[in-house]
């Protein structure tokens, strides 16, 4: 039996809205554009596209919507079946990819959020402790980020996924997989102006067919 591959992973998926700065979120185009975009290309073997849903850029005032979103991905799963939330966000001053490890309890917005929201150094969850605590994503980023240099993409491993919305919806991720045995990872998307929103397209096909190929629990 083990000479089977892995088993089949469930991917949902979201992006964010625009916010502050950026008039065009590349993520809020690439996810709506994925299910079409992806049943034209065709899916891997062994991986089922979930769900796409584009997110407020909002911390704090967005929390129903987003944990609504985490239970519907565990709800009615089956023990064994794998599951990757994967979560895509905008770095503005990048020229390319970045895969993020981690993301740390600690939301220090540079502006306020779509809501109006400006936390500086709070505690994204005060039971964890101190705003220097970290979580891991239990994904090999390392080595996806290699198999995804060697197709071609500009893509690095980061430990740093800043401390604005994208960290702040990643911890909260990060800790409910945790808590449900699954995965999750954040990618940092530059605008379409640094890369065009094909070769972006064709990165997130990539990528799906990575985490399909990916042996983990």
């Amino acid at each position: 039996m083990g000479s089977e591959g892995p088993s089949p992973v469930t991917v949902h998926v979201t992006g964010f809205k625009r916010f502050h700065g950026v008039a065009e979120n590349p993520t809020e185009r690439i996810v709506r554009g994925l299910q079409p975009f992806m049943e034209t290309r065709g899916l891997p073997k062994g991986l089922v596209l979930g769900s796409c849903t584009v997110l407020e850029a909002a911390g704090q005032g967005a929390l129903g919507p987003l944990y609504e979103l985490l239970e519907s991905t565990v709800s009615g799963r089956e023990r064994q079946e794998r599951v990757i939330l994967l979560h895509f966000g905008a770095n503005s001053g990048s020229h390319r990819f970045a895969l993020e490890n981690q993301a740390v309890n600690e939301a220090t917005f540079r502006c306020p959020d779509e809501l109006g929201w400006k936390p500086q150094r709070t505690p994204i969850i005060s039971s964890d402790g101190s705003i220097l605590h970290a979580r891991q994503t239990t994904l090999p980023v390392k080595e996806i980020s290699k198999s995804l240099q060697q197709m071609g993409y500009d893509v690095v491993p980061s430990d740093d996924a800043g401390r604005f919305v994208c960290n702040y919806v990643y911890y909260h991720s990060l800790k409910f997989a945790e808590k449900h045995g699954i995965g999750s990872l954040f990618v940092h998307f530059p605008l379409f102006l640094a890369i065009d929103e094909e070769v972006q397209m064709q990165f997130v096909a990539s990528l799906l067919e990575v985490l399909a190929s990916l042996n983990f629990q």
